[in-house]
This record gives C-alpha cells, sequence and structure tokens, in this order.
C-alpha cells in the first residue's frame, strides 16, 4: 500500500476522486496520441522536406518529459497522417486576342505535403522504483511546399499549354511551372510601386504597363518546390528513478535523416512537498545537431550561393594550346555559420553539386509547478528558456531579391516612366542565435454534474527574433459508459512575424541622371544582413478543431484514434497584420493508437493463458515454458485456442539486396547492365544496394474455439542507393550524374486473415489460412519534379509501398512436438485477384514452400533451422508514359535503370534460416530468425540477395 500511496500521489491528478483520476489519465494519455502538427521538411525540388515544420525550428528530444515514472508496463503503437490541402497558384496568362498578359489562378497539379507517421513505445520495469521507457519514431515525407515569394508579376510560376493543334495559336490551359530561377524582370513607377507588365507595343517596343493603382500588381504568390520521399528515424530512452518523494529522468536520443541528424540528452526530476499537495517539477536539456544538405543539381545555376561558398574558381593562365586554365581556391563564407562546399566544371564553369554544411546546438531548461486546489481542481504552471547558436536556418528556403536602380531623371519626370527593377534568388541568411522564452498556465477541473474534465491551457512565448506567440486551448473529457471516452478540442494559435522576414526583398540605389553616382534619397534601402520568406517566420493565426475517441477493453488494451483540421491564415493573427491571403492554407491530422497495459494482463492472471492460448496441446504444469516454436519467419502457424481470446504481436522484416548485379543466376559488370539491362535502352543508373523494413502488427481475436481472425496492418520503408553508368540526358528522373539516393515510406497492405483448426492433437496441429491483402499501400508514389520533366515520375516499382491490388493468400501449416524436438512445414502463396493496379501494373504471383526443425536447449530457448523455396513472377504491365502538358505527346525515355523494367522482378529462391525463440517472458514470446540466401535465379537483373533478418514479439490474454 505504501507504494500504491506514493505513485497516487506523484501526480496531483492522484489527489482527485477515483473518477477524475481516470479521466485526467485518458485525458492526458489522449493528449499523447492526439494528431499534432507534424514537423516535416520540404524542399525546393530536392531530397529534403523540412520546410513543412510547423514551429519553426522546432528540435526533437528538446522538451524533457515529466520526471515521473511509467504508471505501468505497457507497449504502445500509432499511427499518424498529416495531409496539406492544394494551394492556389497564380501567374500571368497571355491573351492573344489582346496581346496583354492577365493575373489568372493556375491549375495546380502539384501534390501537397503529407507524411506518414509511426510511433512504437515499451515501458519496462527495472525494480521497484525503476522504469525505462523505448521509443521509437518514423516518418515520411513528400509532396510539394512554398520555397519562395514574390510578386505575381515577375513570373515564377509561369503558364503550361496544350496546343489544339500544331498550326493554332489557341492554346488550352493545363497547369503552372514552378522557377527559381529565369524570373523576368518587374517594373515600377516613380513611387516604386510594383507595375503590371502588359506587353511592349509593337511600334515603338516599348514595354506597355498597367498602373498601379489597377488590382493585382502588387499581389504576392509563392513559388512551389516538390520532393521525392524523405524518411525521418528517430530512437530514444528514458530512465526513470523515484523516491518517495522525489523523482528523476535521464534520457538520450538520436534523429536520423538523409541530410540531418541530430542528438539529444535531457534530465528532469520533480519534488513533492507541502503533503504532496504540490510539485516542482524542473529538467535540463541539449541538442547537438548537424546538416548536410545536398542542393538540388538541376537548380544550381539559377540561385546564389555566394553568401555560403567556401570556394570559388579563378582565372590562372592561357595554356600552350591556347585554353583557358582556371583553378578552384578557398574563400571564407560571408555568413557566421553555415557553408557551401561546391565542385565545378572548369571547362563550361559551371556548377556540378552543393552541398550546405551546419552545425547547431540548443540548450534549454524548464522550470514549474503543479497545485492541487481541491479534490476536484488543480493548476499548473511552467516556464522554460532555449538558446540555439549555430546555423538556424534552412538549406531549401530561398528569397526573391529585386534590385531597383532608378535614376533622379526618371523619379522626377511627369510622364509614367516603367522603371526596371532585376530580380534574382538567394539562400535566406538567419541569425546565427536565438534566445526563446515560453510560459504556460493550465487548469484542470473535474465537473461532477456531467461525470467530465475541463483541461485549460495558455501558452506565451517570445524570442530576440521578434516573434511573440499566444497558444490558447481547451479540451473537454468526456466518458459515454461502456469503457468508452471521447475529448472533442479546441486550439487557437497566433504569433507576430520574425524581424527579417521578408516575403521578397527590394533594395533601391537612386543615381544621379548626369553624372551616374549614387546619391542620397528616401527611397534608398540597403541590402538587410538577415532575410527569410520562409512563411513560418511570418504573421498568422491557425484555429483548430478535433475529436479523440478511446475505446478502454476489458484485457488491458486501449484504442484510440483522433481527427483534428486546421486553418492557416494570416488573418486569424491576434490583433491584425498578418501576412497576406496568399500564404493561406488548410490541413488536417489523423492517427490511430493501440496500447497493451502489461501489468493490467498480468494482474488479471493473463500469463498462463497466454501460453495456452497460443499452443493449447500443452500441459502447462510440466511445460509452461512452451509455445510457438515455428520460426519468426513463419506466419499462421498457431492459432488462439479458446473463444474471447486475444493476442497483439509485432514483427520486423529487414531485407538487403548488396554486392553487384546478377543476370539470372551470373555476375555481370556495369557495362553490361548498362547495354543490356533495360530492354534494349541504354541504362542511365544501376543500383548498389537496397533496403527494405517491414512493421506489421498482428491483432488476432478467436470468436470460436476452432477459428481465429487476424488483422495485420503494416508499414514499410525503402532505400536505395545508385550509381550512373552514362552521362548522357534522359527524360525522366535526372540523378546529376553523381551518387544518389531514394527513400520512400507509409502504409503498406492490409491483411485480413481466417485462420481454421483442421487438426488440433496435443502434438500435432494442421491450420489452413485463407486471407486477403487490401491494397492500402500507395503506388504512385512520385519522385520529384525536375526542370526536364514538369510532370514527374513514378518512383521504382521496388519501392512503392503496395501491390495495388487486392490478393489472395491461402497457406496450409503443419506442426508436431516430441519432448524437446519440434518440426513442422508450410505452403503459401499470393495470388494477385487483379491483372492492374491503378499504375497499370501487377505484382507477379508468389509460392513458397518452408520445412523446418526445432531442439528445445532450455526452458526458455528453442533453436530452429528452416528451408525456404520461393518463386516468383515478373511484374505484368508497366507504368504509363509520362505525356508532355504542352503537346500531349509522349516524352520518351522514361525508365533509366534495371530497377525500372518489370521483367527484372521476380525468380526463383532458396534460402536457409537459422532462428532463436526465447520461452515467455511476462506473458510475451520473442524470437527472431536469419534467412541466409542459398541460390538465387533472377528474372532479368537484379541486385544480389545478402540476406533477411525477422523478429517477432507477442502477447496473448
Amino acid at each position: 500500500m505504501a507504494v500504491t500511496k506514493r505513485k497516487s500521489n506523484r501526480s496531483a491528478s492522484r489527489r482527485f476522486s477515483k473518477l477524475l483520476a481516470q479521466l485526467l489519465q485518458r485525458m492526458l494519455g489522449s493528449a499523447r496520441l492526439r494528431p499534432c502538427k507534424a514537423q516535416p521538411k520540404a524542399s525546393p525540388q530536392s531530397a529534403s522536406l523540412r520546410s513543412l515544420t510547423l514551429a519553426a525550428l522546432a528540435l526533437p528530444g528538446l522538451v524533457a518529459l515529466p520526471a515521473y515514472a511509467a504508471d505501468e508496463d505497457s507497449v504502445d503503437f500509432q499511427y499518424s497522417h498529416y495531409q496539406e490541402g492544394k494551394r492556389d497558384v497564380y501567374g500571368l496568362i497571355y491573351n492573344v486576342d489582346t496581346q496583354l498578359n492577365s493575373v489568372a489562378k493556375l491549375p495546380n497539379h502539384l501534390k501537397p505535403i503529407e507524411v506518414d507517421s509511426l510511433h512504437g513505445s515499451a515501458k519496462i520495469t527495472l525494480t521497484d522504483r525503476a522504469k525505462l521507457q523505448v521509443n521509437y519514431t518514423q516518418d515520411t515525407w513528400s509532396g510539394a511546399t512554398p520555397v519562395s515569394t514574390a510578386p505575381i508579376t515577375i513570373g515564377g510560376n509561369r503558364p503550361q499549354y496544350k496546343d489544339v493543334n500544331p498550326n493554332s495559336i489557341n492554346h488550352i490551359l493545363t497547369g503552372a511551372s514552378p522557377l527559381v530561377g529565369d524570373l523576368q524582370g518587374l517594373y515600377f513607377d516613380q513611387n516604386l510601386n510594383p507595375l503590371q507588365l502588359a506587353g511592349y507595343d509593337p511600334d515603338t517596343g516599348q514595354a506597355v504597363v498597367i498602373p498601379a493603382s489597377k488590382k493585382n500588381n502588387d499581389k504576392l504568390v509563392h513559388t512551389m518546390g516538390t520532393a521525392s520521399p524523405e524518411t525521418r528515424k528517430q530512437i530514444d530512452f528514458k530512465y526513470s528513478y523515484e523516491w518517495d518523494e522525489a523523482g528523476v529522468d535521464a534520457g538520450a536520443g538520436l534523429s536520423v535523416e538523409k541530410d540531418y541528424k541530430s542528438r539529444f540528452l535531457n534530465l528532469a526530476g520533480h519534488l513533492d512537498f507541502n503533503q504532496k499537495l504540490t510539485t516542482l517539477n524542473f529538467g535540463f536539456n541539449y541538442a547537438n545537431s548537424d546538416t548536410s544538405a545536398k542542393l538540388d543539381p538541376d537548380s544550381l545555376q539559377f540561385y546564389s550561393t555566394d553568401n555560403y561558398d567556401n570556394s570559388y574558381y579563378d582565372f590562372v593562365e592561357i595554356d600552350a594550346d591556347g585554353n583557358d586554365v582556371w583553378k578552384i581556391l578557398p574563400k571564407k563564407p560571408l555568413v557566421s555559420a553555415g557553408e557551401v562546399e561546391t565542385t565545378y566544371d572548369l571547362k563550361t564553369l559551371q556548377k556540378t553539386s552543393a552541398k550546405l554544411l551546419g552545425n547547431r546546438q540548443d540548450w534549454s531548461a524548464q522550470l514549474g509547478v503543479t497545485q492541487i486546489l481541491n479534490k476536484d481542481a488543480l493548476v499548473e504552471f511552467n516556464m522554460g528558456y532555449t538558446r540555439s547558436a549555430g546555423y538556424l536556418g534552412n538549406p531549401y528556403k530561398l528569397v526573391t531579391l529585386i534590385s531597383i536602380n532608378p535614376s533622379t531623371a526618371e523619379l522626377s519626370s511627369n510622364e509614367v516612366l516603367p522603371i526596371y527593377g532585376s530580380a534574382m534568388t538567394l539562400l535566406e541568411i538567419r541569425p546565427d542565435e536565438r534566445n526563446q522564452f515560453n510560459w504556460n498556465l493550465g487548469y484542470k477541473q473535474y465537473i461532477n454534474t456531467f461525470n467530465a474534465a475541463l483541461h485549460l491551457d495558455y501558452r506565451y512565448s517570445h524570442d530576440d527574433w521578434g516573434i511573440k506567440a499566444h497558444t490558447i486551448q481547451a479540451d473537454w473529457t468526456q466518458p459515454l459508459g461502456a469503457s468508452w471516452t471521447v475529448t472533442p478540442h479546441l486550439r487557437y494559435y497566433s504569433q507576430s512575424s520574425a524581424d527579417f522576414y521578408l516575403p521578397y526583398i527590394k533594395t533601391v540605389q537612386v543615381y544621379d541622371a548626369d553624372t551616374s553616382e549614387a546619391v542620397a534619397s528616401p527611397l534608398n534601402r540597403a541590402m538587410p544582413k538577415y532575410y527569410s520568406s520562409d512563411q513560418r517566420l511570418s504573421g498568422f493565426g491557425t484555429l483548430s478543431g478535433g475529436l479523440i475517441v478511446n475505446k478502454q477493453f476489458n484485457k488491458g488494451v486501449s484504442l484510440e484514434t483522433g481527427l483534428e483540421y486546421y486553418t492557416h491564415k494570416g488573418s486569424l493573427k491576434l490583433g491584425g497584420g498578418g501576412e497576406a491571403d496568399f500564404a493561406d492554407y488548410d490541413y488536417w491530422t489523423a492517427n490511430i493508437a493501440l496500447k497493451v497495459d502489461l501489468d493490467k494482463i498480468a494482474s488479471l492472471g493473463h500469463s498462463d493463458v497466454a501460453y495456452s492460448a497460443l499452443d493449447s496441446r500443452h500441459d502447462h504444469s510440466e511445460h509452461s515454458h512452451h509455445a510457438s516454436h515455428a520460426p519468426a519467419g513463419v506466419m499462421f502457424d498457431h492459432v488462439l485456442s479458446n473463444a474471447g481470446d486475444f493476442m497483439v504481436g509485432y514483427r520486423y522484416v529487414r531485407n538487403k539486396q548488396a554486392g553487384g548485379m546478377l543476370h539470372g543466376n551470373n555476375s555481370v559488370n556495369d557495362n553490361t547492365v548498362r547495354l543490356a539491362g533495360c530492354g534494349g535502352k541504354e541504362c542511365a543508373v544501376t543500383p548498389d544496394d537496397m533496403t527494405m523494413n517491414m512493421h506489421m502488427l498482428d491483432l488476432m481475436y478467436a470468436p470460436t474455439d476452432w477459428l481465429t481472425l487476424m488483422v495485420m496492418p503494416q508499414w514499410v520503408d525503402m532505400e536505395m542507393n545508385m550509381t550512373p553508368l552514362t552521362v548522357a540526358q534522359t527524360t525522366g528522373h535526372n540523378h546529376g550524374g553523381a551518387v544518389h539516393s531514394h527513400q520512400t515510406g507509409g502504409l503498406g497492405d492490409t491483411g485480413v486473415y481466417g485462420i481454421f483448426k483442421l487438426i488440433d492433437q496435443p502434438t500435432s496441429h494442421l491450420n489452413l489460412s485463407l486471407g486477403v491483402t487490401a491494397p492500402t499501400g500507395d503506388v504512385d508514389v512520385m519522385l520529384r519534379k525536375t526542370n526536364t520533366v514538369p510532370k514527374g515520375t513514378l518512383i521504382h516499382y521496388g519501392m512503392q509501398h503496395g501491390s495495388g491490388t487486392w490478393d489472395l493468400n491461402p497457406s496450409l501449416t503443419y506442426t508436431e512436438e516430441s519432448n524437446k524436438f519440434s518440426w513442422g512445414a508450410q505452403v503459401t502463396g499470393t495470388k494477385r485477384l487483379e491483372k492492374r493496379n491503378k499504375s497499370n501494373y501487377a505484382l507477379g504471383d508468389i509460392f513458397q514452400s518452408s520445412i523446418w526443425g526445432g531442439y528445445q536447449w532450455a526452458n526458455w530457448l528453442t533453436s530452429t533451422v528452416r528451408g525456404v523455396y520461393t518463386s516468383q513472377g515478373s511484374i505484368h504491365g508497366a507504368y504509363p508514359p509520362l505525356i508532355s502538358e504542352s503537346t500531349g505527346l509522349p516524352l520518351g525515355t522514361q525508365h533509366v535503370g534495371p530497377v525500372d523494367q518489370p521483367k527484372n522482378y521476380g525468380g526463383q529462391f532458396l534460402d536457409v534460416g537459422l532462428g532463436l525463440n526465447l520461452g515467455t517472458i511476462a506473458g510475451s514470446q520473442l524470437s527472431a530468425e536469419w534467412l541466409q540466401p542459398v541460390k538465387t535465379d533472377f528474372n532479368g537483373y537484379q541486385l544480389k540477395r545478402k540476406g533477411s533478418l525477422a523478429v517477432n514479439w507477442n502477447i496473448a490474454f
């Protein structure tokens, strides 16, 4: 009882009635699982998506969790999705009849930003006072996001047309082509208000402009950029230790993505006093992060990196053959943090690649107090400070610079003389320091009349960048009976803009008309030291509302789902003065989470049920250590024994291909692949290696003693590194002539199965599984759009998230045991039930057979050996050809490597697996198996197989 009392008093909410404690626990738990503002990233035609981060410069792991040990041992799984709505895109359209330009909304075919996230955590008791929590998070981003802002008349969004016929001047508007370079100049009046270029006088050749008083001259528009999918992975842990009136947490973690790596540490604690009615909380955090961002090679010639460059090329001499000789020299970047490493082609004097490098460090501290007011209410107050130093910018955000050099004669003329301003694009520059202060006031109240809990929060933050932010949030947690709880919530957020935020930069230097010398003028504007057009640094407000639904099951399992919708507008800024409506957009988040309370399962006495539900053939008075002895890579080998039983499991599979290419079962060199691997067309690239990770959730329920139902959602992520074989230009995705990689990830296909007991003897079992997989995984994932292909290209077949077809999955499994020996066999297959998916292809059918044997070395350990034969057909069909939006005709060759050829998939394989099965631990089982390739006979040209790892954990109750 002493331990129970100590735990019940750790958090202030535990001073409420039993019902209030349950309500607050659900409310606080819901807050952890609530759809929240994603922190992805985006890039202008690049492989990164960090610009999606909705809270500017937020870092993972920088906020410590409260120093309270986990209330119970548990395992959590959560999937969430973030989706932006399409943004309006405007540009100038040329009217053939009037021969003038006009502002118009353009078709937007760019897919908006979307983020898929997977999260898993485990809380484990080490001693009666110590606990360990481990968390894993994985996010994959893709889509289009703003990369710069400029007046509409500058031509950042160019209309795309489709000819009605080759001899006609009439066109059909089909879309918009975003440009960050090759911008047309802008004209201004004598007061330097922007003018809209309507055309040119055919007689004089002079520019024809629309007066500044006309609408839309100063309208601002985003230039959108797209990115290929990219994945971030984060793992962190927290160790908690408690005394009677105090507790401490120590944690650390690592977050990794292709161009960004962050390492973080945190320490937090709490002290209880005033008879545990008052709790003092404190925390300290440190993060060290590195940026290594490869800038888009297609765009390097169209924007300036001069401020960040650490090298340049310079003329040396003329050689004996009369050729200019150039060399690359180092230089100090003009910025205080961050630098760009550039490679050059000294024959063409063009940049061939560039990488922005930077380091940042963040320190933060938090201090707070929680006070119980009475048995039904409590109040919380927290404050925090964060200092950030180093490279704090976004390597994929650009700023448009317009330079105007009017003469005194132009400014004093009585006529409306259009004054020209030249345009260029720069990488943004932010300060290398930031100091942030945060204040939070929270109030929780149990309302007996409604048997509900109200949670109110107000947060205020400000920093030395000039941003002041207010957040108001209200939650209402309402039990509905039968262990159902709903939590509607509202949230309002407002912030002022950063001091250096500018939609675009306009510099002015007036010159004397006679001497051509610079003169002083109130119109002059110098180049600012810091500048960014990132809309997250602008003044805006967001208003959101959502609903969370939670169901608590009797056996220690809870299921929660939530949906929240946000609207982001400059007009919602507190006090007005927010950004114009060009930056408005909406987005939504949704999630579903499953939590397994291991303590609850153990307290209900289900440890033995966990064994028998998995394997009813044993007398557990003698063999309670027995469970499923099949290798970790085998599915459908067991059923739940009793009606009403549940099982929750997690499977992880990692496949690796590397080590060169095979044609059939013969090794081939790169030149052979180049000439023969792409169906009569020359391959431009070849894969170096590919890694695929699959995360699967097993959810099993037995409605009867002879039938077990199973649902298996899955998450997949893949990465492929490729090397160019030729410098020949291809139409499709251009890789810039350097080693590169592709990443993708998201929700895969979902399996639904029924497993039937055909033979159920004490030592032998025969199970029949019949099921289908639903095509919930995407098969239309695209690579980024490039300057050569404005419409984009579908990613390689093997990196799509699913099959895209409904598939039949039958299997027949036999298992038997005798003393310490066990063995089994299985045949299984996959039959595609549709000829084509929505991307015009279907994966090949699969047949697989396995046979295995196992030996039990100890009550807790069994080893297995397995032989596996697999046969899979090649892909039927192919991606539809890319069509030119201007001509309506195919663009030509779009597939540039052997992984883009349907015939280069499938084959026949023989593998040997070695596995270990651990005995039941706290009611759960853990097993692992390594599958080593023995014989490979590919269809066509494919990467060598290196092996596969399978890990399986489950708990039945």
